[in-house]
């Protein structure tokens, strides 16, 4: 890359004191620290989920709001970030088999995880060890594969949905719109193509549209700028809701899940980076944010933007790809709630009711958890997944109830090893295509979120924030930087 297409950074004369203050990893950690104990602090003055007290009431509503936020800015970034990354893959010739590799990449990691889970099942028999006080009960919502086929369909045009329930106690029907990810994918394809074959003519609208993609950007990365605030939110309101003595019970399932987690995220990610001639530390330390995001907002689609501002920032990864494959893995890359949850969970339900498994339904878990993971887009993943499975292996659903107490505990390290995934897949195509920009990935990050930081320090007027650091290769086209 051309020296002139990064922004001159002004020399850091911060002390060692301040530097580590100021950085973004201390802010969320020392966010995460305060947030507990705030949480404990809450439920010793006599704080719960049913009876919330002011400091309890204030965390939730700061936890909240904060994903509210992320959850808003998600559909004017997918729908723009497709539809310009549309008009410049015009200029790259190997698009469709970008999207092949991506494809085969998330099967093979989903296989890896679900192998994991099976094995972590059988050995540990989270189900035969289970505690007292465990009662079946009617899962919430059920996935299927009908469902999934009906979901692709846009109902409007950005795939929003109006829910309304009646409260009969307070005789008042509150309502909340919400959005099908996957339709928004849909539709926002669709425009980008029909842009792209109307030619001259559709200009000005790609024109606009990448114009309003940097200003959506710009509001993120101040969205992102307060996610210790809000990390501090979510994690004391979690405290105060759930606690830890629900663990109690399932403690073998729960420790069983968060193993094949730290398995997948601390052993199988490394090797995979590793083996691509890559550094583990800056995989590591460049996905950071996300995962660390990912675990208090328990999700995939609200830490989609920063997801996708590492994986082309820090990474290294082209927008023009990173802009199709981090929204498509955040819908169908989930490593934790589609792979290794279902596989040590439906073991569990079989162990629990004393049902012995055969080969075939082990090899279902397998199929399931590789290609069934798209049937949990837009909806809630793991337990739609987990019903999926149920259903595909013949195992009472009823056992889903069995697990809810928990689940919340559970999701926060679920979604964060999604969400190390859907960065991890783009950044092995693009090394293994020859896109990767290696000098970004290898950058220092000198405690900063982002490898190439220039939101103070650019010095040439012409350059904004995205352009200053957009990842590229040398021979990439202009237009698809």
């Amino acid at each position: 890359m051309s020296s002139n297409t990064r922004a001159q950074k002004a020399p850091d004369t911060r002390g060692p004191v301040r530097k580590l203050v100021t950085s973004f990893g201390f802010q969320i950690i020392a966010a995460l620290v305060l947030g507990i104990a705030a949480g404990l602090v809450a439920r010793n003055l006599g704080a719960t989920a049913e009876n919330p007290t002011g400091l309890s009431a204030t965390l939730d509503t700061i936890g909240s709001s904060y994903v509210t936020l992320l959850r808003a800015a998600v559909v004017p970034l997918i729908f723009t970030a497709i539809v310009a990354s549309i008009s410049n893959l015009r200029r790259v010739q190997n698009a469709a088999r970008l999207a092949g590799q991506t494809l085969v990449w998330f099967a093979i990691t989903a296989f890896i995880a679900v192998t994991i889970g099976i094995v972590l099942g059988l050995v540990i028999r989270p189900g035969a060890r289970a505690g007292d006080g465990l009662e079946p009960g009617d899962p919430y919502t059920v996935g299927t594969w009908w469902n999934f086929l009906l979901g692709l369909i846009p109902q409007n045009f950005l795939g929003l949905t109006v829910n309304t329930s009646f409260d009969p106690e307070a005789q008042a029907a509150t309502s909340s719109v919400g959005f099908n990810i996957l339709q928004v994918i849909v539709v926002a394809t669709v425009i980008g193509i029909a842009a792209l074959k109307a030619g001259k003519k559709a200009e000005p609208f790609l024109v606009f549209t990448e114009s309003l993609l940097k200003v959506i950007q710009r509001v993120l990365w101040w969205i992102i700028r307060i996610a210790p605030i809000g990390t501090f939110g979510l994690i004391g309101a979690a405290v105060v809701e759930y606690g830890w003595d629900k663990l109690t019970s399932l403690a073998w399932f729960a420790g069983a899940i968060y193993i094949g987690l730290a398995l997948v995220i601390f052993v199988v990610y490394p090797i995979l980076v590793k083996t691509h001639g890559l550094s583990i530390r800056q995989y590591f330390s460049g996905v950071w944010p996300a995962v660390q995001l990912a675990f208090v907002s328990r999700s995939s689609i609200g830490t989609l933007p920063l997801t996708e501002r590492v994986t082309e920032r820090n990474l290294g990864v082209p927008r023009a790809y990173a802009s199709f494959a981090v929204p498509f893995g955040a819908t169908t890359k989930m490593d934790g709630c589609a792979a290794i949850y279902p596989a040590i969970a439906a073991i569990f339900v079989a162990q629990f009711f004393g049902i012995e498994l055969n080969i075939v339904q082990y090899l279902l878990i397998v199929i399931v958890s590789v290609v069934g993971s798209a049937a949990t887009a837009g909806t809630t993943g793991a337990t739609v997944m987990l019903t999926l499975t149920l259903s595909t292996l013949g195992l009472p659903l009823e056992g889903v109830g069995l697990l809810l107490a928990i689940d919340p505990i559970l999701d926060m390290g679920r979604t964060a090893v999604n969400v190390a995934g859907q960065a991890l897949v783009p950044t092995i195509v693009a090394k293994r295509e020859g896109i990767l920009d290696e000098d970004l990935y290898n950058a220092p990050r000198n405690g900063l979120p982002f490898a190439d930081d220039a939101d103070e320090t650019v010095t040439d007027s012409n350059a904004d924030e995205t352009d200053a650091v957009a990842p590229a290769s040398e021979s990439e086209p202009a237009a698809t930087r």
